[in-house]
């Protein structure tokens, strides 16, 4: 086996699905799925963040498609599932049904699981309810959904992108600020695009502004298109005010279920979306994991070095 120095670091090139479909979950959601890479070979399935920013070609990047059965596929409301940005029916629960519904679906026994910040809540929420399907766990940008977490994107974030945030809790009315997510919901549930488009492209490029090192123009760019805006941000505050369904220490504490499942974490220092106090206390929790603090990235999971992490863990992942 080759030394971890040897492994490959960057991005496979750019390939095309050699199968894809919608899924059919429970007569109102409809799932889009994709495959691509090595039908023979090994699944790994992609849990793109969020929640509700659906996942882009560039995801499967990250996988040899020599090697890997590369699985990925839009949440409910997302992406190119069906109905776009609904959020009735839609919980962290019934996503992880829906894994195991798409699963079954493909005919795939085990699966490597790889989620990067929402897709990491996601990640330990399904490992945690079938560890024997998950071969291995590749997680980065940690979100545990508790309320620290939620208050911090709201507001904390202030301290260190103060013109970003002003500018997101300035598209509220003056008299609306001392509860954005309430007032920001009021817009974003509104069937009217003339009122919820707005406030999901404030919403939206407000989080990418905030998710690199430097800044990316590219990249606020692309969080604030029309579709991805609205997915990302209704579907993203729906789960907000909901404490995303799960209990304020329900993945920590269900780590032991886990322990064993061969696991990486890739954390950007300088992670404002979900700052790296996070991952580090799930790292303390989890000692058995592979923990690597890349010391100069942000969140994107297109941030050079954690990019190059992750990649790697696949890399690693080969071995298994």
């Amino acid at each position: 086996m080759p030394a971890d120095s040897a492994l490959r670091t960057d991005l496979y090139p750019p390939l095309e699905p050699y199968g894809s479909g919608m899924l059919d979950l429970d007569g109102r959601h409809q799932m889009y799925w994709e495959q691509s890479g090595n039908p023979a070979g090994p699944a790994v399935v992609f849990l793109h963040g969020g929640p509700g920013a659906g996942a882009t070609p560039a995801h499967r990047r990250f996988f040899d498609p020599l090697h890997y059965r590369i699985v990925v596929f839009d949440q409910r409301g997302a992406g190119r599932s069906r109905p776009h940005g609904e959020t009735a029916d839609n919980t962290t629960q019934l996503l992880v049904a829906d894994m195991e519904l798409l699963r079954l679906h493909l005919a795939i026994d085990t699966w490597h699981v790889f989620g990067g910040s929402w897709g990491s809540t996601l990640a330990l929420a399904y490992a945690q309810a079938h560890p024997a399907r998950v071969r291995s766990l590749a997680l980065r940008g940690i979100f545990l959904g508790r309320k620290l977490e939620i208050d911090w994107f709201l507001s904390g974030i202030r301290h260190v992108f103060p013109e970003a945030w002003r500018r997101f809790s300035g598209f509220l009315p003056e008299a609306e600020r001392g509860d954005l997510l309430s007032n920001y919901w009021t817009r974003l549930a509104d069937a009217d695009p003339a009122v919820s488009l707005p406030a999901a492209r404030a919403w939206s490029s407000y989080e990418g502004s905030c998710s690199t090192l430097m800044p990316s123009p590219d990249t606020v760019l692309a969080f604030s298109e029309d579709r991805m805006a609205l997915g990302l941000a209704r579907i993203e505050a729906h789960y907000f005010r909901h404490r995303v369904f799960l209990g304020e220490t329900e993945l920590l504490d269900g780590v032991d279920r886990i322990r064993d499942i061969p696991t990486t974490i890739v954390q950007g220092r300088y992670d404002m979306v979900c700052p790296i106090v996070t991952a580090d206390e799930l790292a303390a929790r989890w000692p058995q994991a592979r923990y690597h603090v890349v010391p100069d990235a942000g969140h994107s999971a297109m941030e050079p070095g954690i990019r190059s992490h992750l990649v790697a863990a696949m890399e690693r992942a080969k071995r298994l």
